[in-house]
């Protein structure tokens, strides 16, 4: 299924435990869902170190496609939820997305998941 210019991806990158309430603030505010990567930073906030050795920085990427007309909703359900515009937070961004395909969970309605109907 191609559907142009018609979703975004949402990235937003966090602190290592933070992905689950961006997952949350997306869904309450119209996602259907996300996935959660594990990365490891490294910014400014990320040369920190305890007794000398440097700690590991790990981030958690969050991945969320919506609907694009939604996107800047959710966006802001997000900031509200962690503080991302605080130092050190993290960071988002929107790409918006040329094509997509598999789109079953994002396109039906939950009549069309109940029905099993693609």
């Amino acid at each position: 299924m191609s559907e142009q210019n018609q979703y975004s991806l949402i990235v937003t990158i966090v602190k290592k435990g933070w992905g689950d309430k961006v997952v949350n603030a997306s869904r309450k505010a119209g996602a259907k869902g996300g996935t959660i990567l594990y990365g490891r930073g490294t910014g400014v906030h990320e040369n920190k170190s305890l007794l000398g050795l440097m700690i590991e920085p790990e981030k958690e990427i969050v991945l969320t496609i919506v609907e694009a007309k939604i996107a800047d909703k959710i966006v802001e359900a997000i900031k509200d939820s962690i503080g991302i515009n605080e130092p050190g937070c993290g960071i988002g961004f929107i790409v918006p997305l040329e094509s997509i395909f598999g789109t079953a969970q994002i396109t039906c309605s939950s009549y069309c998941l109940i029905n099993d109907e693609k």
